[in-house]
C-alpha cells in the first residue's frame, strides 16, 4: 500500500486500491552527459498540469474517468546510479504485484532500466518499445556503463536480441549503428514509418513504453538536455502513440524534461499534455 501524494499530476488523485494505473516520479539525472536538469520534471510537471484540462478534446476522454493514484517522488541518491535503478525496480515491482501499471516521470533515461528490471522479472517475453532521438545503445560511455547513453544496450542485456524496437533515432555513435546492424535490436531512423508493422509482429505479448522526449523537435521541445534537430511533431508523436494503444502495455515512462532550459514553460506544458494523452489512450474504456 503506497500514500497518496500531497502534489498530484491533474485528475490523478485515486485512491491506491481502487487504481489502474500509479503514477509516480524518478527525480534522477546524475549520469546525463550534456546538460543536467530533468531531475526537476517531475515536480514541474505536476505544478504546471493544472494548466491544462484533465477533458482530451483529441480523444473525447476525461482523466476523471479512469482510476490513476499519484503516489509522488522517489528519494534517490544522486551519487549511485546502482542504488537508484534498485529503487525504482523496488517501486515498479510493488505495483506491478498489486496487479497495477506503473507510470514514470523520469528523469534522465537511465532510469528506464530500473523499471524494465521489474517488468521483465513479472512478464518473461517483454518487449521494449522506445521513441527517442538518441540510440543509448553504447556499451559504456566514458568508461562507464550505466548512463542514460547506455539504457537501452543494458536493456538488452536483460532482454535479449529481437525484443527492443526503436523509432525516431536521428544521432547515434558508429558503434550504435554496428550493433543495431548486427540484428541485436531493430531502429526505425527519423520517424515512426514502420510502427504499425512492428505493433503487428509484437501482437499481444507483454510490452514496456518508453518516451523520451526529445524525440520531439527542439523547435517545439527545447527543454531539454540533449536537444536534435531533425525532430518528429507533435502531432505526429500523437498519432504514434494512438497506434501503440494496440499493444498490451504493462509499463511506462516519460523522460528527459529538463525545464530550467525553456523559461517559456512550453516544454512543460507539451509534457502534461502528452502523459494525458497516454493515460487516457492507453487505460481509458
Amino acid at each position: 500500500m503506497l500514500d497518496k501524494n500531497v502534489s498530484t499530476f491533474i485528475g490523478c488523485d485515486s485512491e491506491y486500491d481502487d487504481a489502474k494505473i500509479v503514477l509516480f516520479g524518478a527525480p534522477f539525472d546524475s549520469t546525463t552527459s550534456f546538460r543536467p536538469g530533468t531531475r526537476f520534471a517531475s515536480q514541474a510537471i505536476r505544478s504546471e498540469s493544472f494548466g491544462i484540462e484533465t477533458y482530451s478534446v483529441y480523444q473525447f476522454k476525461d482523466l476523471l474517468d479512469i482510476k490513476v493514484f499519484d503516489s509522488g517522488d522517489l528519494e534517490l541518491p544522486f551519487g549511485s546510479p546502482n542504488k537508484a535503478i534498485e529503487s525504482i525496480r523496488d517501486r515498479t515491482s510493488v505495483i506491478l504485484a498489486d496487479g497495477k501499471v506503473p507510470c514514470m516521470i523520469g528523469g534522465e533515461h537511465l532510469v528506464t532500466l530500473g523499471a524494465v528490471k521489474a517488468c521483465a522479472e513479472k512478464f518473461p517475453d517483454l518487449h521494449v518499445i522506445q521513441f527517442d532521438a538518441h540510440a543509448d545503445l553504447r556499451d559504456d560511455y566514458l568508461g562507464v556503463k550505466l548512463s542514460h547513453a547506455c539504457v537501452m544496450r543494458r536493456c538488452h542485456d536483460i532482454l535479449g536480441d529481437g525484443k527492443i524496437f526503436q523509432f525516431g533515432i536521428r544521432s547515434a555513435d558508429k558503434s550504435e549503428i554496428d550493433f543495431v546492424t548486427e540484428q541485436h535490436t531493430s531502429i526505425n531512423l527519423f520517424d515512426f514509418r514502420t510502427l504499425r508493422e512492428v505493433v503487428g509482429y509484437i501482437g499481444a505479448a507483454p510490452v514496456y513504453f518508453t518516451l523520451d522526449l526529445d524525440v520531439l523537435d527542439p523547435s517545439e521541445f527545447p527543454g531539454t538536455g540533449t536537444p536534435e534537430a531533425g525532430g518528429v511533431r507533435f502531432d505526429e508523436l500523437l498519432d504514434a502513440i494512438e497506434v501503440l494503444s494496440e499493444l498490451n502495455i504493462v509499463g511506462f515512462d516519460m523522460n528527459e524534461l529538463a525545464p530550467v532550459y525553456d523559461p517559456s514553460g512550453r516544454s512543460t506544458a507539451l509534457a502534461c499534455k502528452v502523459l494525458r494523452e497516454m493515460l487516457l489512450r492507453f487505460y481509458a474504456e
